[in-house]
């Protein structure tokens, strides 16, 4: 399992001056940790006067993109959304250059077991994954949908997947010039400076040259690089799951196929919820029948809708509820439903969402989220 006290502990002296220095410093202007506090080396990584895309506009576009695969209607049609999704994924997780993931063998260069992508040519680098989203991607590719493809699953045109993009950021509401790969690519870096990796680590995940005024900070090795990295975003995924739709209860049933790991949790009120990992990360965590787990699904993953809807969804857990409040933005609305065992989940919905299913406080609904959205933790 992933330590990260053991891996600060296997750091040096100057690497954890640089973990601190990320950590601790704030950036002027923008209210939110950032690597060094030096306003100049942030606008190294994006063009003067540029929007970006905030982490909760990143999630929410997540979303929406995941429905929209979801909804597919036929095998064909399923297997093409799949593509574009897996495309997404890299883009937003992993801070790709549009060419460099259209250019990955799905077989050779992506490495489920340890959360990595191998990308090739003139910024060749080792990129780490959040483990959720790599195990979404490994479950996508271990598809039979995929066979005969493998490979070759991101080989995709490049004016066509632009087009699907663009398209999804009118259902999001946000404009093409925002909801594009480089802008993707740009939004990561910020996201993940503000969450405190330091500056070189994250012009390593971009494949950017060291900058000068970064270079008299410190000279980190490759691994120090992976560490740090590593260290990070497994931080990020705590932060985003701890604070909601976390549940806590004990492992009644643990199927496997040897890749993947369905495991099903009874909470303390009742509720049956279900999780499917990879296999690997079903023995890293220890995961046995009768030990107790958290099971935690990001809002944005969280489908609200109605009973008719539910009836047509794959989703393993559905759960009525009521809905208790609506708070609605300008792109994005939180809806918080109270379930019938008194457990309150938030979601992130469209604005149309809203409107299209009347929601209220007090209207009755379902709230749907898939297995492979079911983070565990222990």
């Amino acid at each position: 399992m992933f330590d990260p006290q053991a891996i600060i502990d296997s750091m040096g002296r100057e690497e954890l001056k640089l973990l601190a220095a990320a950590t601790e410093k704030k950036l002027s202007g923008y209210g939110e940790d950032a690597a060094f506090g030096d306003i100049g080396l942030i606008k190294s990584l994006v063009p003067e006067g540029a929007r970006y895309l905030s982490s909760e506009e990143l999630d929410m576009a997540c979303a929406a993109f995941e429905i929209w695969r979801a909804e597919a209607k036929t095998p064909l049609q399923n297997r093409s959304r799949a593509r574009l999704w897996l495309a997404f994924l890299l883009l937003r997780y992993g801070a790709l250059r549009l060419g460099e993931v259209l250019a990955l063998d799905d077989v050779k260069d992506i490495r489920p077991a340890r959360c990595l992508v191998l990308v090739r040519g003139a910024h060749a680098r080792q990129i780490l994954l959040p483990a959720p989203v790599m195990e979404k991607i490994a479950a996508l590719l271990a598809s039979p949908m995929f066979y005969g493809l493998r490979g070759e699953v991101l080989k995709l045109d490049q004016g066509y997947l632009r087009r699907k993009f663009y398209q999804r950021a009118k259902v999001c509401g946000l404009p093409n010039s925002l909801f594009n790969p480089r802008v993707m690519r740009q939004s990561r870096g910020l996201e993940l400076l503000r969450q405190g990796m330091p500056l070189q680590v994250v012009q390593s995940c971009l494949g950017l040259p060291s900058l000068p005024q970064s270079a008299n900070y410190l000279e980190l090795s490759s691994d120090a690089v992976t560490r740090i990295m590593h260290y990070c975003i497994n931080r990020e995924i705590k932060m985003k799951t701890s604070a909601r739709n976390a549940f806590t209860g004990k492992i009644s049933a643990i199927k496997s196929d040897g890749l993947l790991a369905e495991v099903e949790i009874k909470t303390l009120s009742g509720l049956c919820i279900v999780s499917v990992i990879t296999e690997q990360s079903r023995e890293s965590l220890g995961l046995a029948e009768g030990g107790v787990v958290t099971a935690a699904i990001k809002a944005p993953w969280v489908i609200i809708c109605t009973e008719a809807e539910a009836a047509q969804s794959s989703a393993r857990n559905k759960f009525p509820g009521k809905v208790t409040s609506v708070k609605t933005g300008e792109i994005a609305c939180e809806v918080n439903t109270e379930l019938a065992d008194g457990s309150m989940v938030s979601s992130i919905v469209t604005r149309e969402s809203i409107e299209n299913l009347e929601l209220a406080p007090g209207r009755e609904v379902l709230v749907l989220f898939k297995a492979f959205a079911v983070i565990l933790n222990v």
